[in-house]
C-alpha cells in the first residue's frame, strides 16, 4: 500500500433530512437568506444555507467539539 500524504477522503454522499420548523423560525431563516443575498450579492435558498448554518453552529460549540467522539 502506498504511503500518501493525502488521507482517504471521507464519505461525501449527502444524507437527506426532512424537518418541520415553526413559522417564526421559518421567517427568521427567510430573513437571514435575504440578508445573505444583500451582503454577498448572491441569492441562496434557505435549504442551501441550513447545512452551512448547522455546521458553523456545531463547529462553534466548544463543549461539543471537545467531547465529540468520546461517546
Amino acid at each position: 500500500m502506498a504511503d500518501l500524504k493525502l488521507p482517504q477522503l471521507p464519505d461525501r454522499n449527502p444524507v437527506k433530512l426532512n424537518i418541520s420548523v415553526m413559522p417564526d423560525l421559518h421567517l427568521a431563516l427567510t430573513e437571514y437568506a435575504a440578508l445573505y443575498a444583500s451582503t454577498y450579492g448572491r441569492d441562496e435558498p434557505v435549504v442551501e444555507l441550513i447545512p452551512a448554518m448547522l455546521a458553523a453552529f456545531l463547529d462553534s460549540d466548544r463543549s461539543f467539539t471537545r467531547n465529540r467522539g468520546r461517546g
